[in-house]
């Protein structure tokens, strides 16, 4: 639940949260600073509202004086952490162009890119350069890790080491604690080895094994399959 705002009214004071002021009022610019608020509270305590952000861009669209390029960009690398899914789109969509042209946006839209192409290496080059943007967001870099080990997880079935610490951009003890969480919680498996030339194994899954997908598929009975096709015309 979201943080409560209270709303004066002749007759009575209301509490509401930031989710039901977007939902009541969506073009309200009055709620305009509750939102910009609630972004900055967002990066503060790691939470996150897609649409609360995605309304306060819209706003920002009917009262162009009044936006924050500090606001947005905060926005922009919350959606960012948001990864795979497609929220960096969303709100890049409802951003100015010319606002978009600013250095720091421009930085934003070729790391997503790097990003969306599984660019990992060139993703933390180009972020080691550009600190600056988001040392103001906490989590950022996990947020991103853990993106990129969804990616391996659905890419591989083995992999070598060398590949993981390129995509997370962890090496020695670190990486060797990060693999070591991984085989606890996640079933990952490390042949055993030294250095670089260990070779790690992971857990099945329809997407590193697309034979079980097609196993799964041919898995559901065929009574199952006439009860869709009267739905289905």
């Amino acid at each position: 639940m979201g943080k409560e705002i209270q709303s004066q009214s002749p007759s009575q004071s209301t509490q509401y949260t930031v989710e039901q002021l977007v939902a009541l009022n969506p073009y309200n610019p009055d709620i305009l600073p509750d939102l910009e608020n609630y972004v900055n509270e967002q990066v503060m305590n790691g939470s996150y509202s897609l649409d609360a952000n995605l309304c306060l861009l819209r706003l920002y669209q009917f009262e162009p004086e009044r936006m924050s390029t500090q606001i947005i960009a905060r926005i922009l690398i919350k959606a960012l952490m948001a990864m795979p899914a497609p929220d960096f789109s969303l709100c890049l969509f409802l951003i100015p162009e010319r606002v978009q042209m600013e250095e720091q946006f421009k930085t934003l839209i070729v790391l997503s890119h790097y990003l969306e192409t599984a660019r990992f290496r060139q993703f933390w080059e180009e972020a080691a350069k550009n600190r600056h943007i988001f040392e103001a967001v906490p989590g950022f870099e996990q947020a991103v890790q853990n993106y990129a080990v969804h990616i391996l997880s659905i890419t591989y079935q083995q992999l070598s080491r060398t590949v993981v610490a390129e995509a997370i951009n962890i090496e020695g003890l670190a990486l060797d604690k990060f693999l070591e969480q991984q085989v606890t919680e996640s079933g990952w498996s490390v042949e055993k080895g030294q250095g670089k030339g260990q070779v790690i194994t992971l857990p099945r899954s329809e997407f590193n094994h697309p034979e079980l997908k097609k196993n799964a598929v041919e898995s559901v009975p065929l009574d199952h399959i006439t009860r869709i096709f009267p739905i289905l015309g």
